[in-house]
């Protein structure tokens, strides 16, 4: 199992370099892939602001997506507090600028003890900060993050 972000989703919705790679996490062996409930927030918002697609075409996403083995996970009271604890921890604007929705995601990662697949670089380097399994997605120009 995987737990995805927003970025991965966004990825695979606009088939970036990181299509193929979200794709075979959704399908693959390893158990159901998971995606936090914020992440569809933050999906639904980059999607539509970005004028890249209208709300009805993401919902439609979104069901296909859970349709296809994509498990959404509540932000619950615990994720919701290590969440607050990695970004007063990692945050810093200039060498780590995580969000709290990108917190939210690795809380809920490191909840679920399932590794976190994203191509946010910051990200990437919070959660191996933190010691948590990454997969590594390329982003939407083909290079892996370091």
């Amino acid at each position: 199992m995987s737990v995805l972000d927003a970025v991965a989703l966004i990825g695979l919705l606009l088939d970036e370099p990181s299509a193929d790679a979200v794709t075979g996490l959704l399908h693959g062996s390893d158990g159901i892939p998971m995606a936090s409930g914020l992440t569809l927030a933050e999906l639904v918002d980059v999607l539509v602001r970005r004028g890249r697609m209208r709300v009805d075409e993401v919902s439609h996403s979104i069901d296909l997506l859970g349709g296809g083995g994509l498990e959404i996970v509540p932000v619950d009271a615990q994720v919701g507090f290590l969440a607050g604890v990695l970004r007063s921890r990692h945050w810093n604007p200039r060498t780590r600028p995580v969000s709290m929705a990108d917190c939210v995601v690795l809380a809920t990662a490191m909840t679920m003890r399932e590794p976190l697949a994203t191509a946010d670089a910051a990200l990437l380097a919070t959660a191996r900060a933190e010691g948590h399994p990454v997969i590594p997605l390329p982003d939407s120009q083909g290079r892996l993050p370091a």
